[in-house]
């Protein structure tokens, strides 16, 4: 048998592969045994070439050097010293071999790693794949009994090769441009990325709402009647006058019941896990940070207790079905819950097992091997995680919903209250189940007596004054979702499930790019909360080209990607787009901004327009080089010259506040602006009477 070397992507994955095919002898960089040689990366031991190592001239940040785009994109060691010694050992044996067999994380960074590794190596031996799902010894004895051809994964790993591709486009382009351009409003480096700038823009424009949010009143009309609170059916009412008006023809008669319908119905138990519903739940529940519960989950996956956990479906394959009774049987904390459903078979329901909707790997679940102790953090998740996969075997809890209408003088009004029948798979969490959120307080909490249809009385009507709320801040768990959704706001499972290939980055990386912005100082964390730091509200602000702070089309960039990786599109049509695109912001950006947004399916060249113009009323009020102007500028009626200039006091007014002050508010206070004798200050900024920009100061 030929000398077989296996290259995994951690030192502790290789530990375990080698345990279980007998490679027992422990190596400087690798362990071997029973013809296999286990060798291990260091996550990324290799990695896109600097723009200065093709070129001594791209060394320079140049804007005239712009767009740098390399014939061919090469490879280069990453220059830590352990990384390069590790590199000598894989190489050494790879040379040495006779066959190489990938067994790096079976997902699209892994092959990435492990093919990165190997072209820089020279490799030309026979490539196999190990493809597992969890790393329990008899999932590792069946991945190598059944090994794959790598031609199998070759647009896995095209897909991995065009996003590296693709960042380095944009990122190392754009960095430099908006660097070079703008670095006189900023101090050091501004970073551009193809999701971190999409994903700063969510919550800069989520804080900007926020903060220029005018609340304003409303009333309800309720009335209780038999401790049963009944609303008006008119819903909200945005004068007093209207709510009065109502409550005085209701005050003295009495309430008659019109109706009273009772329907049963199912509340399905949630689907399992994906790596982004965890690092949600865990915020919310535990506030782990996304990038913690990542860590705590591929400790769990080392332990050999979950399944892999970087991905993105929430569904298992057919073939697992009958592997799931040992796993529960192995779930000795659950025994409670699993032994009534051990006594007949499980269901085979399509919202659990559904090979459709299963790409490179099934939902994140239990493996069922037993342990004695785990960290808090690791049990939390891991209760999480085997807590899902019960409740999803479970009936469906039965509901019952009852709706009575009634009526007081020629106005309707209604009440809802729910009861639980049987709590099916809801008595796996006991009372740690959310509400639904599409029911009010008082619809979802009142339980309802017996009306009988006809019957009237009297009743306790109060007009409530409300006060409108303005969206609530991101907090990881939250903003992991739009992410997820691509900005959008979708609450059924199974819909979220179909968008998520539109969604901005992919499950293993929003961790690090939540945690990219934290480092560059481009948010902050607030207890839970995310919030904007000025640096990253300044950055959004001299961002004009909308397409780059746009979730929606870099979501489109994403699918493309997935399509790359499904072989139905190919990769250098996307990155040749790519390329086009890079090369219009570069010019639009040396020409200050005085085209529209571009997308990479649909192109114009018409001025943007920001909105009305609150000075003469007629005209609009479009992107010019050094300002917002009127577009009655010329006008033979009567030129108007209103403007709202690019730069104020030293500082870039972003398009977000160029727009507050068109529709009357003041911005937010801005720090950094410089006076005349260079003296840093903070102001807000409004349009006075004569509609021009004035500083508005804090009234100490």
């Amino acid at each position: 048998m030929g000398k077989k070397v296996c290259i995994a992507e951690k030192p502790s994955v290789a530990r375990e592969v080698a345990s279980a095919i007998g490679a027992t002898a422990k190596k400087r960089g690798y362990y071997e045994g029973n013809g296999f040689q286990v060798t291990w990366c260091l996550g990324h031991l290799c990695q896109l070439k600097e723009p200065g190592d093709y070129l001594s001239s791209w060394k320079k940040w140049d804007m005239d050097a712009l767009p740098i785009f390399p014939e061919i994109f090469e490879l280069k060691l990453i220059s830590g010293k352990g990384q390069q010694e590790q590199f000598k050992v894989i190489r050494e044996l790879i040379q040495d071999s006779d066959e190489v067999i990938g067994c790096c994380d079976a997902g699209q960074e892994g092959e990435l790693i492990q093919r990165w590794v190997m072209e820089l190596s020279g490799c030309k031996k026979p490539f196999k794949r190990l493809w597992i799902s969890s790393l329990t010894e008899e999932a590792i004895h069946q991945g190598f009994s059944n090994l794959r051809d790598s031609s199998e994964f070759d647009s896995l790993y095209e897909a991995g090769r065009s996003r590296a591709i693709c960042d380095w486009l944009l990122g190392m382009n754009a960095t430099r441009l908006f660097t070079k351009k703008y670095g006189q409003y900023q101090k050091g480096v501004l970073s551009i990325g193809r999701v971190q700038t999409p994903t700063l823009a969510m919550v800069v424009e989520r804080h900007c709402t926020i903060s220029q949010f005018q609340p304003e009143l409303y009333w309800h009309l309720k009335t209780t009647y038999r401790n049963v609170i009944f609303q008006c059916a008119e819903g909200k009412f945005d004068k007093i006058e209207k709510g009065e008006a109502v409550l005085q023809t209701i005050l003295g008669s009495p309430l008659t019941i019109h109706s009273n319908t009772t329907s049963q119905g199912k509340e399905f138990p949630p689907l399992l896990y994906d790596l982004t519903t965890l690092q949600m739940e865990g915020n919310r529940k535990f506030s782990f940070t996304a990038d913690y519960t990542l860590k705590t989950l591929q400790s769990l996956y080392e332990k050999k207790l979950i399944t892999y956990p970087r991905v993105d479906t929430r569904y298992l394959t057919q073939d697992l079905y009958p592997k799931i009774p040992a796993i529960l049987e192995g779930l000795i904390a659950y025994q409670i819950f699993i032994e009534p459903l051990l006594q007949q078979p499980l269901k085979k329901s399509s919202r659990i097992f559904n090979d459709l909707k299963v790409t490179d790997h099934h939902a994140i679940i239990p493996t069922g091997k037993l342990f004695q102790h785990l960290p808090d953090s690791e049990w939390k998740l891991y209760d999480l995680i085997a807590k899902r996969l019960v409740a999803a075997f479970y009936p469906e809890c039965i509901i019952s919903q009852t709706r009575v209408l009634a009526d007081i003088q020629e106005h309707r009004f209604k009440a809802t209250g729910k009861q639980i029948l049987d709590p099916g798979w809801r008595s796996v969490y006991g009372k740690d189940v959310p509400e639904e959120k599409h029911l009010s307080k008082d619809e979802s909490t009142q339980s309802l007596p017996v009306f009988e249809e006809g019957e009237s009385g009297s009743h306790r009507p109060d007009l409530e004054q409300k006060t409108t709320r303005p969206p609530r801040p991101y907090t990881e768990a939250t903003l992991l979702h739009a992410m997820e959704m691509a900005g959008k706001t979708v609450e059924d499972e199974e819909l979220q499930q179909l968008m998520k290939e539109n969604g901005i980055g992919r499950p293993a990386t929003r961790a690090s790019i939540l945690e990219t912005l934290l480092k560059r100082g481009y948010i902050m964390r607030q207890k839970k909360i995310l919030m904007p730091t000025q640096k990253g509200i300044d950055l959004i602000g001299l961002i004009q080209n909308d397409t780059l702070k746009s979730a929606e089309m870099t979501g489109a960039w994403e699918k493309c990607l997935r399509q790359i990786e499904t072989g139905t599109i190919l990769a250098e049509d996307f990155l040749a787009d790519m390329k086009q695109f890079v090369s219009q912001i570069i010019e639009e950006v040396k020409n200050d901004f005085s085209t529209v947004p571009i997308s990479l399916t649909a192109r114009s060249s018409q001025r943007k327009i920001l909105g009305s113009c609150p000075k003469c009323g007629q005209g609009q009020v479009i992107a010019g080089k050094r300002a917002w102007g009127c577009s009655n500028w010329r006008s033979k009626d009567g030129a108007c010259d209103f403007r709202i200039w690019y730069t104020r006091g030293g500082k870039k007014i972003s398009e977000i506040y160029a727009k507050l002050l068109l529709d009357g508010k003041q911005t937010p206070v801005i720090d950094g602006f410089t006076s005349n004798y260079s003296k840093p200050f903070s102001a807000a900024l409004h349009l006075n009477d004569r509609f021009e920009m004035e500083y508005l100061f804090d009234k100490e």
